[in-house]
């Protein structure tokens, strides 16, 4: 064997030694249960139309950047009171592609206050689920 393919077969054994070190030592994850749901029952066998607009908050993880109490946190604004600036048809499109909204007055304000931070888009989402957000959030 020339010195490049010993150099080789030891990067692939060093290699498949580490995946399988990584796959042995692997922690097991919970899954984490919205309230209200009991430990059997997972969001994967629940339709959306059976999740509450709170249990998608915490499956959405919106209460990561928006704060528990939808008050706020460093990473994004409060959307309490929202009803002022959205209609329901606004707010779902809103939440469906964010980019999209980004040039107006409130949004640059909002890049300012919270750089880096990004809102992701839902267009993935059912508009059934979104609506059941926009209403939900319209209505605090």
């Amino acid at each position: 064997m020339t010195k490049p393919q010993i150099w080789v077969a030891v990067f692939l054994v060093l290699f498949i030694a580490l995946f399988m070190l990584g796959r042995l030592t692997k922690e097991s994850v919970t899954p984490q249960h919205p309230p209200g749901m009991s430990q059997g029952q997972t969001q994967s066998n629940l339709s959306s139309e059976d999740l509450t607009a709170t249990e998608l908050f915490v499956k959405w993880a919106c209460v990561t950047c928006h704060g528990s109490g939808l008050n706020g946190s460093v990473q994004g604004p409060p959307l309490r009171g929202i009803a002022q600036y959205w209609s329901r048809d606004m707010l779902i499109n809103y939440l469906r592609s964010p980019s999209s909204f980004m040039d107006s007055e409130r949004f640059k304000v909002y890049k300012q206050k919270y750089p880096g931070i990004i809102m992701p888009s839902f267009s993935h989402v059912d508009v059934k689920d979104l609506g059941k957000m926009a209403d939900y959030l319209l209505g605090l």
